[in-house]
């Protein structure tokens, strides 16, 4: 494999630095833009290159040094050598990046970032995987282990988890997920703090007295039952039937949860028959578009089905949280002929990862 020299010109989303050689895209992981690095080209394609980091020549100002043993071996964190304030920045512009590129939205009416209070030692859990006596996590790039003894982005509980496990005589091959603290084992946020704030963010955006809210993917009802107030009636879609289980317990007369397909159960609220309720409150949803829908979906975003859902049941103010940005401004690209964005807020979730949640709300125009 050959060595090239390159002048780092961007941060691509997913964390590699991007240089170029003779026009062509060479990624190379754990450098920073405005950095001269010498690299060795691992894998080579027609359009780009996929080099492995040598030697820094000419170093960034916001290069730091890795608070992580692990950090260039393990798979998880992309960002630890790079400052904080300059990870909120790249964050910030890779959103904006592809919802102009990928959303083709031209005015893209970006709010600031919302920082992690935590920096380390933020995440409520973690899986870590068992193979032949080696307990940890994937190395980049490979299926094979390296044997972690304390992850620092960890909170100290799931930390100390860790430490059990390991101490464990036999410890049987597979995976086993590691938590801050004990409850219904349903999707939560790994970040209490920002998804807190996530939270506030949202309950910010509603107005107050308005008829009804549809949350898909709500899981156990977090943004759900925080919007409790603002509503007559609050319906939930997931589906994880443990989640809708845990949403229903202390569910209040106007709560409603579905445990099922969001595409399907959508699509049938969409229908005169869906929504359960008088006949004057379907023909006022339609009449004022008076609804306001969540959607907070994996990464892969919406369906098309779900996609043409939203378009049917036409509410007034969607709001869409995301966990992967070039879907979100897949999915807003094709609903841009219906709506028209207020905002859009990154949140950085996970600290010291090329993770970015994003919190968009959107108007029926």
């Amino acid at each position: 494999m050959r060595v090239v020299d390159l002048e780092i010109e961007d941060i691509a989303f997913g964390g590699k630095g991007v240089g170029r050689e003779q026009g062509k895209a060479i990624f190379v992981p754990y450098t920073i833009e405005g950095e001269l690095v010498s690299a060795e080209i691992v894998r080579e394609k027609k359009q780009f290159a996929e080099a492995e980091l040598i030697e820094v020549k000419q170093s960034s100002p916001d290069r730091v040094e890795p608070q992580c043993p692990y950090f260039g071996r393990c798979g998880g964190c992309a960002y630890q050598h790079i400052s904080y304030e300059h990870q909120l920045a790249i964050k910030w512009r890779q959103v904006r990046d592809a919802l102009q590129r990928i959303g083709k939205l031209k005015d893209v009416p970006m709010r600031s970032i919302i920082p992690s209070p935590r920096q380390y030692a933020y995440r409520n859990r973690i899986t870590v995987h068992a193979q032949d006596g080696v307990i940890g996590f994937f190395r980049r790039d490979s299926h094979r282990l390296i044997d972690i003894e304390q992850c620092p982005i960890s909170r100290d509980e799931v930390n100390l988890a860790l430490a059990d496990l390991r101490a464990e005589p036999h410890v049987r091959d597979g995976h086993y997920t590691l938590r801050a603290s004990v409850g219904a084992r349903v999707f939560s946020q790994t970040n209490d703090e920002v998804a807190n704030a996530l939270r506030d963010l949202m309950v910010d955006l509603v107005l107050p007295n308005q008829p009804l809210l549809i949350d898909a993917y709500c899981g156990a009802g977090f943004f759900t039952k925080a919007l409790l107030d603002k509503f007559e009636r609050v319906i939930g879609i997931d589906w994880d039937k443990f989640a809708i289980g845990a949403a229903r317990e202390n569910a209040t007369e106007k709560e409603t949860y579905i445990a099922g397909d969001v595409d399907v159960e959508l699509a049938n609220l969409s229908r005169s028959g869906g929504l359960q309720s008088a006949e004057s409150d379907k023909q006022r949803l339609r009449s004022d578009r008076s609804l306001t829908l969540i959607v907070d979906p994996p990464a892969i975003g919406l369906s098309e089905n779900v996609r043409k859902a939203v378009i049917d049941l036409a509410p007034r103010t969607l709001i869409y949280v995301s966990c992967n940005p070039p879907t979100l401004a897949r999915d807003l690209r094709e609903l841009q002929d219906k709506y028209v964005i207020d905002l859009v807020t990154p949140l950085d979730m996970f600290p010291q990862t090329a993770e970015i949640e994003v919190l968009a709300s959107a108007s029926y125009g």
